[in-house]
């Protein structure tokens, strides 16, 4: 917890500048017991588990209030970030109230969302108990989503929060180069992603994503699209070898798909219509990256991207472009797709400086399995800077 001090008062700062932005005068992180329910906002503000119910109220003016049970208190102390730390014995309630009835905030915007997991930690039993808390004073009024306070905080990511993703996607390119020295045609899906997985068990890194599916690798045509657990197919000559791999290291995640291709026997390289579905495909990356522009709405991104694939002949990809890219590969906040029903509310959302987003997309190429690349990149104020390195050619395994 205290290695990552410095990021939480990043974020915290972060966090008062927001409220700011928005008019909000206060903002409550009302949480218990969190290593059973973890609310995804705490690890950005404090970075650890709390046992009692616990209070997080970050003020306008610049106050970091935390309400806590007496024996986590001393956590909260030693972190050192938090302007005033109240340690409770027997119930939450009257110490919350006190605090808001200093405060007197005309607006507490709480940690619910209807659109964005990562800003909807307020379970319904908390919000009730919450309402009860509140009850019989003028606060119980003045309750509001927080989401758009927790779309920024995490979407912009603090010189801390990037410079370690920066690792974790350089880490993840030193495996796929591993990858291109062992994958060999006869191999299993599962035997490639076993070797990596092995890899990030010596390096003692964790995944971006849940192991058993992790890396996802496609061998070929007879294997599942999506995210859908190494099997038993087999590499074959003239087959194309995707990864799609995402580590976390140092509590930041990376996200990215390379591609290769097998040569079968007297080839040089890949057919024309492999290398054809290769460069549409980092085309059209390309031709979202540039889309990709503070202020701009993320399915808008996303449509320039799909309108590049359908024009040049392939059908358009069921999936979005692009999602948020931070602790976890899905960090919630603004996504980069299509005004679908499962998109809605977080896909109309604009673009911000500091900004982590994957751009991916993929095709089928029949006979030979699916065309898939992913690269990571931060948005700045005149566009996007790739935080991985993009693959402009296959690569190849000498069949």
């Amino acid at each position: 917890m205290l290695e990552n001090r410095q990021l939480i008062d990043e974020k915290l700062t972060q966090a008062v500048a927001i409220l700011q932005e928005q008019d909000v005068d206060l903002w409550l992180t009302f949480v218990r017991e969190t290593s059973m329910q973890p609310d995804p906002a705490l690890e950005l503000i404090f970075g650890s588990d709390l046992t009692w119910p616990s209070a997080f109220l970050i003020t306008q003016t610049g106050e970091r209030i935390a309400i806590v049970g007496h024996f986590d208190s001393a956590n909260l102390h030693a972190l050192g970030v938090y302007t005033n730390v109240i340690g409770y014995h027997q119930g939450i309630r009257d110490v919350l109230v006190a605090e808001l009835d200093r405060l007197q905030p005309r607006v507490i915007a709480i940690n619910y969302s209807e659109s964005d997991v990562a800003a909807d930690g307020l379970s319904y039993g908390m919000y009730r108990n919450l309402l009860n808390h509140l009850a019989g004073t003028p606060h119980q009024e003045r309750l509001i989503s927080a989401e758009r306070v927790n779309f920024a905080l995490r979407g912009r990511k603090s010189p801390t929060e990037i410079a370690r993703i920066r690792q974790a996607i350089a880490t993840t390119e030193t495996l796929f180069a591993e990858v291109s020295a062992y994958a060999k045609p006869g191999m299993t899906q599962r035997e490639i992603a076993a070797f990596v997985q092995g890899r990030i068990g010596e390096l003692e890194l964790d995944y971006a994503w849940p192991k058993p599916f992790n890396p996802i690798v496609t061998c070929g045509p007879a294997s599942a699209v999506g995210h859908a657990a190494p099997g038993d197919v087999v590499l074959e000559k003239g087959h194309l070898l995707h990864m799609d791999l995402g580590i976390r290291e140092a509590d930041y995640s990376s996200d990215l798909q390379r591609m290769w291709y097998v040569l079968d026997d007297g080839e040089t390289e890949a057919p024309p219509a492999v290398q054809r579905a290769f460069m549409v495909v980092a085309g059209a990356l390309k031709a979202g990256g540039e889309a990709l522009q503070p202020g701009v709405a993320g399915w808008q991104v996303d449509e320039v991207a799909r309108d590049f694939i359908v024009d040049h002949g392939y059908p358009e990809y069921m999936h979005a472009f692009g999602h948020m890219m931070g602790r976890v590969a899905h960090d919630g906040a603004t996504v980069l797709g299509p005004r679908w029903e499962k998109y809605a509310g977080i896909c109309e959302l604009p673009i911000e400086v500091g900004n982590i987003f994957t751009l991916e997309l993929h095709v089928i190429v029949d006979g030979r399995g699916m065309m898939s690349l992913e690269e990571d990149v931060v948005v700045t104020e005149t566009g996007v800077e790739y935080l991985s390195t993009p693959q402009e050619a296959l690569w190849y395994i000498d069949g």
